[in-house]
């Protein structure tokens, strides 16, 4: 967290939202809060595009609206949120996707790799890699083009 909000002040927070019990406080809190990911996002974006010579498309920041909406669909406290800021990276096929998978896991040491293949969540299908910097997570989405083979994805979704 930033040095002047404590994780507690985040979970707070994020339970003030969940049951709609804001303050204009809370927004410009949630503002300030959303706003910190941006320096560790740019840097996810920089260290892809200069290792990997590939291109993501994201965000440094996800709306309020997507944040209360996840906050109220999901048992989940605010500071455990992974994709507050977040890219995505769409490949050719899966081959693809698992050398792009792998390579990231060489870039950011600090990472996790959620596989939503298998088992898709909420109609994802893709590979996420929730990586560390800055003391920020970022969620890096791999995913196939599903156009390139003829196929409709089954959700054509926004980060």
């Amino acid at each position: 967290m930033s040095n002047s909000i404590s994780k507690s002040q985040i979970d707070r927070l994020g339970e003030r939202i969940r049951n709609n019990d804001l303050e204009e406080s809370d927004l410009l809190l949630l503002d300030s809060y959303r706003r910190s990911f941006a320096p560790a996002y740019e840097t996810v974006i920089t260290a892809v595009q200069q290792k990997l010579t590939l291109y993501p498309t994201g965000r440094p920041a996800k709306t309020t609206r997507s944040i209360t909406e996840k906050l109220r669909r999901e048992h989940i406290r605010l500071s455990q949120i992974q994709d507050i800021a977040g890219c995505r990276l769409v490949v050719r096929g899966l081959s693809e996707q698992d050398w792009v998978v792998e390579n990231l896991g060489a870039i950011f040491d600090n990472r996790t790799v959620v596989d939503r293949r298998i088992k898709p969540s909420y109609g994802y299908r893709a590979v996420h890699v929730v990586v560390r910097t800055l003391d920020r997570v970022n969620e890096i989405q791999v995913r196939t083009d599903y156009n390139m083979h003829g196929l409709s994805s089954p959700r054509n979704s926004q980060i």
